[in-house]
């Protein structure tokens, strides 16, 4: 990220050849495009819905800290998810980000036709400093 840009990116990941970034600070708040669960050493898509779960919620915690936020500044999670079927795996990730239930972001979680093989995309708002 340059010093006075806007867009964040994450090392190893990125939209393959569509020019969006992983994210953009705008003032004190972060907004992020799709986070998928891809693997950052070789920009693929991890095997199964645990594996991609995890990495979509680092890689969203990597695109948070190179704007200078953390996961307790996340005021909204969108999770689009291929089937039901992936809400457990999504869920068991969550509670160790989010252990605390007094202290969660808002979630909104839908079905969605994702493709590439993507099982699920995470879409968050953060507000530094919040």
């Amino acid at each position: 990220m340059k010093s006075n840009g806007r867009s964040i990116e994450i090392e190893g990941v990125n939209h393959g050849a569509t020019p969006i970034p992983m994210g953009a600070k705008v003032g004190n708040t972060i907004f992020t495009s799709g986070i998928a669960g891809k693997d950052p050493a070789t920009n693929k898509l991890a095997e199964g819905a645990e594996a991609q779960a995890r990495h979509a919620f680092s890689n969203l915690k990597t695109v948070l800290e190179k704007g200078g936020a953390s996961m307790t500044d996340v005021g909204l999670l969108t999770v689009l998810v291929a089937d039901e079927s992936v809400r457990k795996a999504i869920n068991a990730v969550w509670l160790e980000y989010f252990p605390d239930p007094e202290d969660r972001p808002a979630r909104h979680t839908s079905v969605q036709d994702l493709r590439s093989g993507m099982l699920l995309q995470l879409q968050a708002i953060a507000v530094i400093g919040n």
